[in-house]
């Protein structure tokens, strides 16, 4: 009985998350204002609300102040930093980099918010206030759900960060980086190094993620996401005129059955699932491709280049088993 009272409220998180994505997309397509859809807002349920553990060390009042603050450091970097994209995204990186060492914390989803707004050249105040409310949605909700024994409590104890290790190891993924973006960029083919993908790339160069032990899952199921968010678009959205939000719905109700099968819940699947929502359709084609191609790419060089296991001490997204 136990076990199928257990089973029934993961169901229950299953369709908030949903639900979650659903209503960030309707809201998006009534206001007519694209900067609202936050694709990261999918791995945070997963992270948030679906996993039995959070992968993050993190609390509530970082998840909010985090996602807060480098959603709005990407859009002033768009608005008064005119440099080349390079270097923009290096920033951000950086940034991210720095803010997450100071406030001792793997919250890693950080990255792509900060990223995102650069990619998508987005000024508008509304991203940032968008990504704050989301935030404050999601720590609230999940709140609710350690309250009421939908999901277990968090317990939050800050990463053991070596200041010096963490420097070296910022500046050797800022290094490692740009320069497997030298080309991408130079020939503006960036979704090769989508930010969901600079997410995995980060979390697969600590050496104590579990995701290590299976790399060629984790390249697997950001493909996955990729296809099945750009099937759903072009097919029901752009093809059968459906909106959408119905496409995100379905598509989060997909990515989250592949989820419980395989038993893997790696938050990054969820933000590059929503990618395709929110970038130009010709592109839809051919954006799985990049994502298997950058994202095996970058795992490669986080599996190589990536070993010493003094670099960090800190054990993120410990249920994927």
């Amino acid at each position: 009985m136990k076990a199928e009272i257990l089973k029934q409220i993961r169901i229950e998180r299953y369709i908030f998350g949903i639900l979650m994505a659903l209503a960030m997309v309707g809201v998006a397509e009534l206001s007519g204002e694209q900067e609202i859809i936050f694709p990261e807002i999918c791995a945070l349920t997963i992270g948030a609300w679906i996993s039995e553990q959070q992968p993050w060390k993190t609390n509530k009042r970082r998840i909010f102040f985090l996602m807060s603050v480098a959603a709005l450091f990407g859009v002033l970097i768009v608005r008064y930093v005119h440099v080349p994209l390079i270097f923009q995204v290096c920033l951000c990186f950086g940034f991210t980099g720095f803010i997450l060492t100071l406030c001792r914390t793997n919250f890693v989803p950080i990255i792509s918010a900060c990223i995102l707004p650069v990619y998508l050249g987005t000024k508008s105040w509304i991203y940032p206030i968008s990504v704050t409310v989301m935030a404050l949605m999601i720590i609230i909700a999940q709140w609710l759900m350690e309250k009421f024994h939908f999901r277990p409590i968090n317990k939050f104890s800050p990463c053991n960060f070596d200041t010096k290790t963490q420097i070296i190891k910022w500046s050797k993924l800022l290094l490692v980086f740009g320069l497997i973006a030298l080309i991408p960029f130079k020939t503006h083919q960036i979704y090769f190094l989508a930010p969901p993908l600079i997410v995995m790339f980060t979390e697969l160069s600590n050496v104590n993620s579990p995701a290590r032990k299976k790399p060629h899952y984790i390249v697997g199921l950001m493909t996955f996401g990729a296809f099945v968010g750009c099937l759903l678009r072009y097919v029901l959205n752009i093809y059968l005129g459906l909106p959408l939000s119905i496409c995100t719905a379905l598509a989060c109700l997909i990515l989250f059955i592949a989820l419980h099968k395989i038993r893997i819940n790696f938050p990054p699947a969820g933000a590059i699932l929503l990618i395709p929502m929110i970038i130009d359709k010709s592109l839809l084609l051919r954006f799985p491709v990049e994502v298997l191609f950058g994202g095996t790419v970058l795992c490669i060089a986080a599996l190589i280049l990536f070993r010493n296991k003094n670099i960090t001490n800190n054990k993120p997204l410990e249920n994927i088993n």
